[in-house]
């Protein structure tokens, strides 16, 4: 009997972040990670009504990356370097906390004033060991550079790592698979067989993956080299992801993530204290919580 390439379905979790719910999906009891993603947040679809917005103050990070990518709507982001990018569909934000990075992110002004859709991911993924403690920086890639692959039914958008033979410009610090994938009701695809750990997440439209019938919002992690097709029961977008292996276990309080204990003890006297510095066109912070 052929065993069930299926590890784990994971359900989304609905969680508040400020007057916004999000569908969490890592981490769980069950699996704290897939290669290297500790954090997992799907937000939306959600309208966002006219001179209402998303407002998540400056609040910190340690021996991470956050990845942002949005499906729809806008998002500002601001942070202790003095970055300021607006992000929009298709485009990645990759902002690496490593020692230490605070940010905000919000609704921007004209987007504010109008209202409209909100939807995409917000990710985290883990440093390794040997670069928890790197330069805080932040990155923004067009979607025009991001390698897009068409067959059949199919296209796919490498948004960080490797996949189907491209490359995302996104430096990474791990091996990393990270893609969005649209599918045309009947389409398959293969998912890549490189990469330790591996997940799926159906964001809209059903999808059959080895006799599993999935929803959108539920998270599928897959076994290690285990050949897997997804089939689209209807028009289809998905997420995959994963990676290699994170190189030891990972505690997360927080906004902190780090393979040591007391460095994050560091870190939140450090928030408590004012020593991650100002986010410049800030003046509020979400305060340590106690």
């Amino acid at each position: 009997m052929t065993e069930d390439p299926v590890e784990l379905v994971i359900e989304p979790r609905p969680r508040d972040i400020g007057g916004f719910e999000v569908l969490r999906l890592l981490p769980v009891a069950q699996r704290r990670s897939v290669g290297p993603f500790v954090f997992f947040d799907q937000m939306g679809p959600a309208h966002i009504a006219a001179e209402h917005g998303v407002d998540v103050r400056p609040h910190p990070h340690i021996g991470l990356a956050t990845v942002t990518y949005l499906f729809q709507g806008e998002i500002l982001h601001r942070d202790t370097l003095g970055s300021v990018q607006v992000i929009r569909p298709g485009d990645v934000n990759w902002m690496t906390a490593g020692s230490g990075i605070a940010h905000s992110e919000r609704t921007p002004p004209e987007a504010r004033k109008i209202g409209g859709p909100l939807f995409g991911i917000q990710s985290w993924v883990a440093l390794p060991k040997a670069h928890e403690e790197a330069a805080p920086a932040f990155f923004h890639h067009g979607v025009a550079t991001l390698p897009k692959i068409a067959d059949k039914g199919k296209t796919v958008r490498v948004i960080a790592g490797t996949a189907f033979g491209a490359r995302a410009p996104v430096a990474t610090f791990s091996q990393t698979l990270y893609c969005d994938v649209l599918l045309k009701a009947g389409a398959r695809i293969d998912v890549p067989l490189e990469h330790e750990e591996r997940a799926i997440q159906p964001v809209t439209g059903k999808i059959s993956v080895a006799g599993h019938v999935v929803e959108p919002g539920s998270m599928l992690v897959l076994r290690a080299s285990e050949p897997v097709v997804i089939e689209a029961l209807e028009d289809a977008r998905l997420m995959l992801l994963g990676g290699e292996r994170l190189d030891g276990p990972r505690t997360m309080w927080w906004n902190f993530v780090s393979s040591s204990k007391e460095r994050i003890e560091q870190a939140q006297a450090d928030w408590k204290a004012g020593r991650f510095g100002q986010v410049p066109g800030e003046t509020e912070f979400i305060p340590l919580p106690e």
